[in-house]
């Protein structure tokens, strides 16, 4: 079927700057990258910048540094969320005049209450929907006395949300686990549901690449593009990436920033080549592939259901290996920022 999509393929790379960019988020990178150089489409580079609580200085520079330095480069964009305000509060009013949202004037503290409650009675947390029918005459009060409304997507309270995956097979949610969640914050900035589906939309993205943490994510996506009569892309959630000792990557397991990876002396290659095997593999026995051996095997069929494992082991036997192929000169030129450095 992707054959015939070859001049259609569009996907995005689409991280926030609250951190630096981590072997996680550039792997997701890596996999779109390449998915897009497969099917001769294109990479598209978004920054969801709309988290301005959370957001960290130079976080923008690192992501750009690092994806230069991998050779991941972009066909469209940089494009940012915080320049498009204006797109998603007129799309959150559209889905207020077509009742799929609705004004909540909730405070975090009866937020905060409510969780706590659902919290004693053993109830998943979730918003109770106290506001979906909310009388004019109330909402009027409440914002005569100052309160500022968020925009809540209306849930639907029956049925189920389906959708397939192209890893993980044909996916069900039941709708009344999800709550009515948050579109357009009380400072008009969208949240990342809003942002991501106008985006993706407005974008024309073809298929969405993205770690697993987002899949819970996914039924409140296409009730939004249903919602507001969008084609949904084509889903595709890849395995998390544990440590050796199955539990959450993290520095303790040798993972770190990939600007560290750099100073550390890694080549640009072994990082791409490793990345590459962290949950897609060409066989059972292939560990060293160049870039161009990568892009014209990877496909979608071949990513694992189960998380990956983080070997420093073998992140470092690999550099060896690719350190070895440089010819001198090129190994002098790697090598001297190090010896310069320890120069007294």
């Amino acid at each position: 079927m992707l054959s015939e999509l070859e001049t259609q393929v569009r996907v995005r790379f689409a991280p926030s700057p609250t951190g630096h960019p981590h072997l996680g988020n550039i792997r997701t990178a890596l996999f779109n990258w390449l998915f897009a150089r497969h099917h001769k489409g294109k990479f598209i580079l978004r920054i969801e910048d709309t988290d301005v609580v959370r957001k960290v200085e130079g976080a923008i520079e690192a992501i750009l540094d690092s994806l230069h330095w991998l050779g991941l480069d972009w066909d469209e964009g940089p494009y940012f969320q915080s320049q498009r305000l204006p797109i998603y509060q007129e799309i959150a009013n559209s889905l207020l005049k077509d009742d799929h949202a609705y004004l909540c004037y909730c405070s975090p503290e009866q937020l905060a209450t409510m969780r706590q409650e659902q919290t004693k009675r053993k109830q998943p947390p979730k918003y109770d929907g106290r506001c979906r029918n909310l009388p004019q005459q109330e909402k009027a009060r409440l914002e005569a006395i100052g309160i500022i409304p968020v925009v809540r997507f209306k849930t639907p309270l029956e049925g189920e949300t389906t959708f397939h995956d192209l890893i993980r097979g044909s996916i069900a949610f039941r709708n009344d686990t999800l709550d009515d969640f948050v579109l357009l914050k009380s400072d008009s900035y969208p949240t990342y549901h809003l942002a991501s589906v106008v985006d993706d939309h407005l974008m024309t993205i073809s298929h969405v690449l993205r770690a697993d943490e987002w899949l819970s994510s996914t039924p409140r996506h296409i009730l939004l593009y249903q919602a507001l009569n969008w084609q949904p892309p084509q889903f595709a959630h890849l395995p998390m990436i544990l440590g050796a000792d199955r539990t959450k990557l993290s520095k303790r397991h040798g993972a770190t920033a990939i600007n560290e990876y750099q100073k550390q002396g890694y080549l640009p290659n072994t990082i791409i080549n490793f990345l590459a095997l962290l949950g897609w593999s060409l066989d059972d026995r292939t560990e060293i592939l160049n870039r161009e051996e990568l892009i014209e095997h990877f496909s979608l069929e071949r990513i694992s259901k189960t998380a990956a494992i983080f070997n420093k082991d073998k992140l470092e036997w690999m550099n060896g290996v690719y350190l070895r192929k440089l010819s001198r000169e090129e190994f002098v030129q790697q090598a001297m920022p190090f010896l310069e450095r320890d120069l007294p």
